[in-house]
């Protein structure tokens, strides 16, 4: 059984059944990318929202906080490079962990999006074992006390 959820359904059960799994927000477009990527975390016991764009991210970002956001840089509409900006700007959100997800696979790509905040940057197609390692690794670096 595939457990995701898109940002339309009923938070407040979803919310209450999987309370004690950790809740990775994935912005991504592309219906392939999007349910391998989904499984892979589903199946390390994380529990995925799917936003197909930046707006549809947003506005489940106004209700919720999530563990960690995986973001495509190339969507529909705003990048994933600015939602990340926007992100590391807000007081609210800049301490949840970002991870970029692309198919720009250079360097410069990669200094790009650490320069605009984000805390790692996986490159398209994806290394399933990277990015749990990745994931798993943002998220107990941000339960550790300071």
């Amino acid at each position: 059984m595939l457990i995701y959820q898109n940002f339309n359904d009923d938070l407040s059960s979803v919310t209450q059944i999987y309370s004690n799994m950790n809740t990775i927000l994935l912005v991504e477009d592309s219906l392939t990318e999007s349910g391998i990527i989904t499984q892979c975390l589903y199946d390390v016991g994380l529990r995925v929202i799917l936003s197909r764009s930046v707006e549809e991210a947003q506005k489940w970002l106004e209700a919720s906080k999530p563990d960690l956001i995986i973001l495509d840089v190339i969507l529909p509409g705003q990048s994933g490079f600015e939602l990340c900006v926007q992100l590391k700007k807000s007081p609210e959100m800049k301490s949840i962990p970002v991870v970029l997800c692309s198919t720009k696979k250079t360097e410069g790509d990669k200094i790009w999006g650490t320069m605009l905040g984000a805390d790692a940057y996986v490159t398209k197609p994806v290394n399933m074992e990277l990015l749990v390692q990745t994931v798993k690794n943002l998220i107990n670096k941000t339960r550790m006390p300071i």
